[in-house]
């Protein structure tokens, strides 16, 4: 990667992860805030203030990518970032559930996620573009683990209204490092592409489909997960991030390897459906050893190692993909009904896999993740083989 491609990478990577920080320190201690405040009394209204930022998400990201495409990825980004600080700032404030809700419903208003990968993708070459999106997946995992550390102990000494507070402050220098450290992108000029048009190519509804699969999977396994690990190892809550964080990190250090492989030599698609199967064998692991009577606890470290060597690699190569498929004027539309279906697959994976949990047993929340998976596979065989950049260039040269 050359030095501009590295400080676009990093330095937007950077506003993802801060802006994430801002969000991951929240959810450890939401409930129990709002449960304080007058109308936490309700269990729903608590959950609609909690849920309204990724339903708020949902809604923005189409209309936030088509906005980059068409004024700029900066001037959006910045625009959301504004909103983000001022939910934050009116959650903050916010002496009732009602406030906090329309504190967060300010705050998921923000919806650059399509913008800031397009912007990356604007910024990089193909053959590096994964390796840039995987910087991004690789801030948020690091940013997660941190936040489940640091988020009990910052409401102990700041309390609520100070960890939104500083979300807020967060989004602010977020911005700065928008405008004065992110490069300009090259501009792009193409025909302009209908809204239309994007949502009936093919290869871009494979990977929708693949992205709403893969975090409704997420989510869903992280309905059982966590209980089984107090279950199986006796380990409270509270210091699960003592397994998470080196999981997450080993698995960052694993996926780097398929990553090159596929760029360098072009072979992306046996790379992402391998992540594909890998992802079904962790579904079926989780039911095996769950279901087992004798089940110990490496055992689920082992499949949690799996599953996030699996989802970072396919978190990383599915944006990346995206911005190639995707006709040039049309990326931030393209990554917007990308960032879309993700939410949706996150909503959809809460729903469901509480659902089933409670209903049917544990076992079914992984036998609805490994069909989901299995048809993911199907239908992504069939998907073309891009070969990396200079590959075409020489092809075309000759």
């Amino acid at each position: 990667m050359s030095r501009a491609e590295v400080r676009a990478s990093v330095s937007l990577a950077s506003i993802f992860s801060l802006r994430m920080l801002g969000l991951f320190l929240v959810l450890p201690v939401f409930a129990v805030h709002a449960h304080s405040l007058p109308g936490g009394d309700s269990d729903t209204l608590v959950g609609i203030a909690l849920g309204i930022y990724g339903l708020a998400q949902a809604f923005g990201q189409i209309p936030y990518g088509i906005a980059s495409d068409r004024y700029g990825r900066k001037r959006i980004i910045v625009i959301g970032l504004l909103l983000f600080a001022l939910g934050s700032f009116v959650a903050a404030a916010a002496h009732s559930v009602l406030w906090l809700l329309i504190g967060r419903a300010l705050q998921g208003s923000g919806a650059i996620s399509a913008a800031i990968t397009a912007f990356i993708a604007d910024s990089t070459r193909e053959e590096h573009r994964t390796k840039a999106m995987a910087m991004v997946g690789a801030s948020i995992g690091v940013t997660f683990a941190v936040s489940m550390v640091a988020s009990p102990l910052l409401y102990n000494s700041i309390g609520m209204g100070g960890i939104f507070g500083l979300t807020g402050i967060l989004s602010l220098i977020a911005i700065a490092v928008v405008v004065w450290v992110v490069p300009a992108a090259p501009m792009v000029a193409a025909r302009r592409v209908s809204l239309s048009e994007v949502l009936r190519h093919a290869e871009l509804l494979r990977l929708n489909f693949g992205v709403f699969t893969l975090h409704l999977t997420q989510v869903a396994m992280f309905m059982v997960v966590p209980a089984a690990l107090v279950q199986l190892a006796g380990i409270p809550l509270g210091e699960h991030w003592k397994i998470y964080l080196p999981v997450v990190l080993a698995s960052f250090v694993l996926m780097l390897p398929p990553i090159f492989v596929a760029e360098k030599y072009g072979r992306m698609k046996p790379v992402f459906l391998g992540a594909i199967g890998l992802m079904l064998l962790v579904q079926l692991g989780f039911w095996a050893v769950l279901s087992h009577p004798l089940a110990q606890v490496w055992m689920l470290v082992a499949l949690l190692f799996l599953f996030f060597v699996a989802f970072n690699i396919l978190e990383a190569a599915q944006p990346s993909l995206v911005s190639r498929i995707a006709p040039p004027a049309a990326k931030g539309a393209a990554l917007g009904v990308y960032n879309t279906l993700q939410a949706l697959g996150l909503s959809c994976g809460g729903a469901f896999g509480g659902w089933l949990k409670q209903n049917v047993g544990n076992s079914a929340v992984f036998l609805l993740s490994a069909v989901l998976t299995l048809t993911w596979l199907i239908i992504a065989a069939n998907m073309k083989n891009l070969p990396r950049r200079a590959a075409q260039a020489a092809g075309a040269t000759a």
